[in-house]
């Protein structure tokens, strides 16, 4: 069959999946204020699928728990094994869905030597149209170690690679530590050497976002502020060049957590909401 100008991928899905991802800052701060805040803030989005960073884990109890009584998300996976901000607990990355998961995992990401490594979180969850191959991801922090998240690109696009079919929309969302222009996003984007044979993303932001910078980690927060760092985009929700009818093809991406609620910022980093074609 001949190549379709008018409509190569057929036609177009018209319904979505809502995904969102935020980096939650783990129990810092006024965290009974800041909890509070990101509760009204999702609940106002209301995802389908929520990726969290620096999620806590404390014995039965876990922000993925409470979050997905509030929101109506009652299906979850945690993976991840760092210090939390209270003692005893444990930090990583959370995906939580609305609807079951059938599969999960977790994998480290690059050298885990020197305390900078990364990881990715995997949950092939089963929505009313099929999979969605989610991965949650969380890079090195450190501003001097892009080689090192480099390690880690090639690594997350090797571990897509084996692990999610070509047959339904694949979405990596996270703290990637890292803005568009870096190497490392640039080899998810391809637009550079990219981290596996096929492995290639849309930005939601950048093809679906309001045309501003969408600055995550911004000097006009007041948590991140004292950190001195510049504003930069550095968490993003990436999805796989489409499939069949555009398949996980961005239509809309949005922030999270730019205003306060009640007089609370809810995290030192912005979220990012998108909707994809599903």
């Amino acid at each position: 069959m001949g190549y379709d100008i008018e409509e190569p991928y057929g036609p177009l899905i018209e319904t979505t999946v809502r995904v969102a991802t935020w980096n939650v800052w783990d129990r810092y701060g006024p965290y009974e204020e800041r909890e509070a805040a990101i509760v009204e803030i999702l609940r106002e989005a209301a995802p389908d699928v929520l990726v969290l960073v620096e999620a806590w884990e404390d014995g039965d109890d876990s922000l993925a728990a409470r979050l997905g009584r509030a929101l109506g998300l009652p299906h979850a996976v945690f993976g991840g094994s760092g210090a939390g901000a209270v003692p005893g607990a444990r930090s990583g990355i959370a995906i939580l869905s609305r609807w079951p998961q059938a599969r999960t995992g977790e994998r480290p990401l690059g050298d885990q030597a020197g305390g900078d490594g990364g990881l990715a979180v995997y949950a092939d969850v089963r929505g009313p149209r099929g999979p969605v191959h989610v991965f949650g991801v969380g890079l090195g922090y450190k501003l001097g170690h892009s080689g090192r998240r480099q390690e880690q690109v090639r690594d997350l696009a090797a571990h897509v690679r084996e692990t999610a079919g070509r047959d339904a929309p694949a979405v990596v969302a996270g703290d990637f530590n890292a803005d568009p222009g870096s190497d490392e996003i640039r080899m998810l984007t391809g637009r550079a050497a990219v981290g596996a044979a096929g492995v290639v993303f849309y930005d939601a932001w950048e093809m679906a976002g309001d045309g501003t910078p969408g600055h995550t980690w911004s000097n006009a927060n007041p948590w991140a502020r004292p950190v001195l760092w510049p504003d930069r985009r550095i968490d993003h929700v990436f999805s796989a060049w489409p499939r069949a009818g555009g398949a996980g093809h961005p239509v809309r991406c949005a922030l999270l957590g730019v205003e306060p609620v009640n007089g609370v910022v809810a995290s030192d980093h912005y979220g990012v909401l998108a909707d994809l074609r599903y």
